[in-house]
């Protein structure tokens, strides 16, 4: 033993090999721990409920002497005290760890997410959540999550428009990502990170949106909403704002869900000019299911052949048929002409809602039975239906295409009395 002194820790030799502990004469489990290669640092030693346990205080020269000794008397106290000081260092760290942290945390373990999930993630961390991002997720209150939630509902992200949906979605992604949290995270004593959930507070103010079922454009409104995506077309802001307006259509006419048409590139399009049944989309990153091939009606055909295409700064052309010059390179949302299908409708739909439209159009209205409409939407058949999952190719369904022709068909027609006059065309 020694006593730890400055001029003691200057002058001390290293080890040949391995490392030495110099114990303090004043302070029993207080040392220095000197290596081979001439590191010095202070170390803590004692027993937990009777187990040994050695603590590292820090490196000499981070840490002088006088604050070495005195923190190591605090630490020597809590191991008396039946507290393990590694516990409480880890308890510290997850206590700092922030929401952008656990997000990137949650996205980021392999084969868990989709891409289109990852994404969407992100976007409420970044765009709902942003002053948020670097905030210890501890720190969320619920009083915080009520605010924010108000906000988004009553002036959505940028204060001038409604958005309960996606309130409430943001809040799941959020609830989520703190449920993540609390079994990664832990306090000293083992228990979960978050005790309560502040998302949990929601549970009777979650955004009113009615039901599922009711959320779809009616069919006395269809006419006018496609006449209204047509003129919206014909003078958009910039090139982003036609991909949106076109993506909105597209998405009418197919059933197909947001991410799907929104990631949707030209190597998955076939147009056939001489053969309708050979004119189709290919989904090859399906939320369920296997990849499978779609038909178009010449509705979604000449929309399709007016798309622009968009040079890069390279000189190539953009793969994706509903381009951006954002960062993703696509078109996300289509938020603006929502809301226009919004108010031509009478209620806030989203462009999930647009994929009930589609449902309802087909069954309602064409009267095409459930089993090739649940095809046309990329759903799969049920357990029970021997026949179609073990005998019928349901991933060409080219065999499809006079039903979504009859579904373009009768979109069109609707157009042409709501407007009383030649339907509204597609124009480039």
């Amino acid at each position: 033993m020694a006593k730890l002194t400055k001029t003691f820790i200057d002058k001390v030799q290293p080890p040949a090999s391995d490392y030495d502990i110099h114990w303090d004469d004043k302070v029993p489990g207080y040392g220095l721990r000197v290596t081979a290669n001439g590191v010095r640092s202070f170390v803590a030693q004692g027993r937990v409920n009777g187990k040994a346990v050695i603590v590292t205080i820090g490196r000499y020269g981070l840490f002088t002497e006088d604050q070495a000794r005195t923190k190591a008397q605090r630490i020597l106290q809590q191991m008396r005290d039946g507290i393990d000081p590694r516990d409480v260092k880890r308890q510290d760290e997850a206590m700092k760890v922030t929401l952008q942290q656990v997000c990137d945390a949650y996205v980021e373990r392999p084969g868990k997410l989709k891409e289109s999930s990852k994404t969407e993630i992100k976007r409420h961390i970044d765009k709902v959540f942003t002053t948020w991002k670097d905030k210890p997720i501890v720190g969320i209150t619920e009083d915080d999550v009520r605010k924010r939630h108000r906000e988004m509902m009553e002036g959505g992200l940028n204060g001038k428009k409604a958005a309960p949906a996606s309130a409430n979605a943001a809040m799941v992604t959020l609830r989520t990502l703190i449920n993540f949290a609390s079994r990664q995270y832990s306090r000293g004593d083992g228990s979960p990170l978050i005790q309560r959930n502040p998302v949990d507070v929601l549970k009777d103010h979650w955004a009113k949106l009615g039901t599922r079922t009711d959320r779809y454009v009616d069919k006395r409104k269809i006419g006018e909403v496609w006449n209204a995506l047509a003129e919206a077309r014909e003078n958009p802001k910039n090139r982003d704002a036609l991909s949106a307006v076109d993506l909105t259509i597209f998405l009418l006419l197919t059933g197909a869900r947001r991410d799907e048409g929104a990631a949707l590139t030209w190597d998955r399009v076939n147009i056939d000019d001489e053969d309708a049944s050979n004119c189709w989309w290919h989904l090859d990153d399906r939320k369920r299911g296997d990849p499978i091939w779609l038909p178009l009606s010449s509705q979604a055909v000449a929309l399709l052949k007016l798309r622009p295409r968009l040079k890069l700064d390279d000189g190539t052309e953009s793969p994706f048929v509903f381009p951006s010059w954002g960062k993703q390179g696509r078109i996300m949302d289509a938020r603006a002409p929502m809301e226009l299908v919004s108010e031509v409708a009478g209620k806030h739909l989203s462009l999930h809602d647009l994929r009930r439209t589609f449902s309802n159009i087909a069954m309602r209205e064409c009267l095409i039975e459930k089993f090739r409409t649940d095809l046309l939407t990329g759903h799969k058949p049920s357990q029970e239906d021997v026949t179609a999952r073990n005998y019928l190719d349901l991933a060409r369904l080219d065999w499809l295409q006079p039903e979504v022709q009859k579904i373009g068909d009768w979109i069109e027609q609707q157009a042409l009395v709501a407007a009383s006059k030649n339907v509204v065309p597609l124009r480039a």
